[in-house]
């Protein structure tokens, strides 16, 4: 089992203590403590945890209000602890962000299997988040290269293809990133445009 650096948050010191005894015995590493929310967002920042354990209802931010920090951050998953009322009261509310519960008085029986299923969803979605900014960047380096492409086709009278490979051989040359290389190119044409239009006017 990998050893995860965790993040725990209760208001109850008892409750903290056999949470860390509970984690550590299992191979868990307890990085951090916290008794109300605003310690917990700032040990979090701090301590940037593989995962956050804590009470749903915290002093100064609540749990809830913590774990919207941490989600849209993308600082680590989240495990709220609390009671069944609780829950049935966040149904009730139709809460629109949904979280991992765990149900109070926490044991190795409940917590373990949670903890191994928010991970795996948690690299998931990183997983997905990472390929979608691969295939924006993949698309508006097209765009650019694409641009500069005419740029040279037109200013220099090459075709697409030689418009390309003078492309590609500059990134191979200078080594840097095509999309590097067209972005320098279409702002020399820009910059050469604004001058040029000064010099008429």
């Amino acid at each position: 089992m990998k050893q995860y650096r965790v993040v725990i948050a209760d208001s109850d010191p008892a409750c903290r203590k056999t949470l860390k005894t509970m984690l550590q015995q299992a191979g868990y590493v307890v990085v951090g403590e916290a008794h109300d929310g605003l310690s917990t967002i700032k040990l979090i920042r701090n301590r940037q945890p593989d995962l956050v354990i804590m009470e749903d209802r915290l002093a100064m931010a609540d749990g809830e209000e913590v774990a919207t920090i941490v989600q849209e951050e993308a600082l680590a998953p989240v495990i709220l602890m609390t009671s069944y009322d609780q829950i049935q009261f966040s149904d009730r509310d139709k809460t629109l962000r949904e979280y991992a519960y765990v149900i109070k008085p926490v044991s190795e029986q409940n917590l373990f299997p949670i903890i191994e299923l928010v991970m795996r969803y948690y690299r998931r979605i990183r997983e997905l988040e990472e390929e979608v900014a691969r295939l924006k960047d993949m698309l508006e380096t097209r765009k650019l290269v694409e641009k500069a492409k005419g740029i040279l086709m037109e200013t220099l009278g090459l075709s697409e293809a030689e418009a390309f490979r003078r492309i590609q051989k500059q990134s191979m040359d200078k080594r840097m990133s095509m999309k590097a290389v067209a972005k320098a190119i279409i702002l020399a044409y820009e910059l050469q445009a604004a001058d040029e239009k000064d010099k008429k006017s």
